[in-house]
């Protein structure tokens, strides 16, 4: 596996500043991934305590074993993020003072060929972050309709040539199933022109991509969690969100403008009905992206997006 990215938290600084990290709070990093914020917010607690989310038991005791100096100040969880308030609760913790979650796909997966998540080493079809699931890209790839595949390029991977794709992977399966990932990237560069083809970016990004959003259902969790870091936050917490692509970022936005408007009556209303308040107010109007020297140092960091609310 290479080490080049495994230990650049993104957006590192800006979260612990957005955190506003209280030595005696309790705070959840729901993306423990290979626990770079989370070392960093550890730090910062004396009586306060840190819980840890991942669905990739790998991430988990990688964790365990980076934050073991700080004793029962860290209590990793194994789990989806989307069930934060089933895992919380079970934990015995009932409101946070602080909450982050970083959605993109942690460096050790993307380097290690074996998962699968990489067009740039040939690999088994699996891109699973949770290895205890059962759905795989090869699943997929080889088993989804045709229009359910151009469907997920459109809207996950925001691929132009997504028809033309999609039925060049059903032809391709029909003589024979798509076993790896370089096997994945022929096929998607057989149905490009060879303009696209001259592009600089990788000719199989987005597809991989709209793949691996489905496999791992991410943005219907994306959804999940704003909605239940909202309720499970104390007053005067912070949440903190990164994404990695306009469809999450999006998501994000929308779900704090939501909760920081609370009433949902209709605009000709004359007054409310409805009764509901605003849950939240943005700590940041537009999202914090990566300074120049960020970019540099960790080029993954390049489309990474920060928002941050504030719990009222």
């Amino acid at each position: 596996m290479s080490e080049t990215y495994t230990h650049c938290p993104v957006l590192l600084d800006e979260c612990i500043e957005g955190l506003n990290i209280k030595p005696e709070g309790t705070y959840v990093d729901g993306t423990l991934g290979r626990a770079g914020h989370s070392l960093e917010i550890a730090k910062r607690l004396t009586a306060g305590r840190l819980y840890g989310i991942d669905r990739d038991l790998a991430a988990i005791e990688a964790a365990r074993e980076k934050l073991s100096p700080f004793g029962d100040r860290f209590t990793p969880l194994h789990g989806n993020f989307t069930d934060l308030s089933e895992l919380l609760t079970g934990a015995g913790i009932s409101a946070a003072d602080g909450m982050l979650f970083d959605l993109g796909v942690s460096s050790p997966q993307l380097d290690d060929p074996e998962r699968g998540f990489s067009y740039m080493h040939d690999a088994p079809l699996d891109m699973r972050m949770d290895q205890t699931q059962t759905l795989t890209a090869r699943t997929v790839v080889n088993e989804w309709p045709q229009e359910e595949l151009r469907r997920i390029l459109t809207d996950y991977g925001e691929e132009r040539y997504a028809p033309a794709i999609a039925g060049a992977i059903v032809r391709v399966r029909g003589q024979k199933s798509i076993e790896t990932t370089l096997e994945l990237v022929d096929v998607i560069r057989s149905a490009m022109p060879r303009a696209a083809l001259r592009e600089k970016q990788h000719p199989a990004k987005r597809t991989f991509q709209a793949i691996r959003i489905a496999v791992n259902d991410e943005l219907t969790a994306v959804e999940r969690v704003v909605d239940q870091a909202i309720d499970l936050l104390s007053p005067g917490g912070r949440l903190c969100i990164i994404t990695f692509h306009s469809l999450e970022d999006r998501l994000v936005k929308t779900g704090y403008a939501a909760a920081a408007k609370g009433c949902t009556c209709p605009p000709d209303f004359p007054v409310c009905v409805c009764g509901k308040k605003p849950r939240i107010k943005l700590v940041t109007r537009k999202p914090i992206l990566p300074t120049g020297r960020e970019l540099e140092e960790n080029p993954r960091s390049r489309s990474a997006k920060l928002r941050i609310a504030e719990k009222l």
